[in-house]
């Protein structure tokens, strides 16, 4: 379709007196895979259940494959799939008739529904399990079935609401190469993470609320360039030494230095020489360094610097809830 497949205008959301949605605007192309970022209770899953047609918006407006998801929420279900933190899977059934299930309740008919499902348990490498029960799936298969789930009435259009939650690293990739595939095809993918590796190695634009505004959006460079360029990154072998490097360091970069429990940061132009130079100044101090690196930011730099702590900060509190 021309123009946005997602498209949202001063969107607005209240619960009570807690305001999750304050005016956000966002933007999806058709055939990319868009990152929407936040801590927990920035609002997030309220824009993916609006978006979805699960909750009506107090204020504002938003289309999704060219519908209006209030007015036109019926048709707009047919065109959408939606996977979100819990695999929605009955364990009673096998893989097979959960997908089944699902192709009929689409009104796919009884052949197209079975030959869809085949497909889709091949697809999701599930193949070898789809005559099993699905209470004897492991986490990463249940969340595979999920996925295919939503994709059993081909929708141009997938929400995945944090869909790697929990799964351990081989789970999260097998699950990343199969949500690449689906775009390849064509499929529009508006996504929820709270692992910014995942928005990094997936999203070609990333969106980032908090208290419910807009507060960042931008291709993931963008955003890391928000938070400055290249940086030297020094460990010291003894916390004494912080205040004599940052001294040493000053002249290496454009001036801003940072420093604190053994470890020095300094802002930097260019890389070339860098650590020879800033291996020589300390060496001169006689400051002994016990590991010395130029790193570029990454999306949990801009992530702290926007929201005032680390992604790892909050994933944590959400565990412990």
């Amino acid at each position: 379709m021309d123009g946005p497949v997602v498209e949202t205008h001063a969107l607005e959301k209240r619960y009570g007196d807690t305001h999750a949605l304050r005016g956000v605007d966002l933007r999806v192309e058709p055939g990319t895979i868009f990152g929407l970022l936040g801590p927990n209770g920035a609002g997030k899953t309220t824009a993916v259940r609006i978006l979805t047609t699960l909750l009506r918006p107090d204020a504002g407006s938003a289309r999704v494959a060219g519908l209006d998801v209030v007015e036109d929420a019926n048709r707009l279900r047919e065109r959408i799939g939606l996977a979100g933190q819990y695999a929605a899977v009955d364990e009673n059934l096998t893989g097979f008739e959960n997908l089944e299930m699902v192709g009929r309740l689409y009104h796919l008919g009884r052949r197209h529904s079975r030959e869809r499902s085949r497909g889709l348990l091949g697809q999701f490498d599930l193949a070898d399990a789809g005559d099993r029960l699905v209470r004897t799936y492991s986490g990463g298969m249940r969340r595979r079935l999920d996925l295919a789930a939503a994709l059993v009435a081909r929708p141009p259009v997938l929400f995945l609401d944090e869909p790697t939650t929990g799964l351990d690293i081989r789970s999260r990739r097998a699950l990343w190469d199969a949500i690449e595939a689906l775009v390849a095809e064509g499929t529009t993918v508006l996504l929820t993470t709270q692992y910014l590796d995942e928005a990094d190695h997936l999203a070609g634009r990333i969106a980032v609320i908090d208290h419910g505004l807009l507060i960042a959006e931008g291709t993931p460079d963008e955003l890391k360039l928000q938070v400055g360029g290249d940086r030297l990154e020094v460990r010291l072998c003894s916390r004494d030494d912080n205040a004599a490097a940052r001294d040493a360091l000053a002249a290496v970069g454009d001036g801003r230095v940072e420093g604190e429990d053994g470890a020095v940061r300094v802002a930097i132009r260019e890389r070339t020489g860098t650590i020879a130079e800033a291996v020589r100044r300390l060496d001169e101090r006689g400051i002994a360094i016990d590991d010395i690196a130029v790193r570029t930011p990454t999306l949990d730099d801009v992530f702290l610097t926007l929201t005032g702590h680390h992604a790892e900060e909050e994933a944590e509190e959400a565990v412990e809830r």
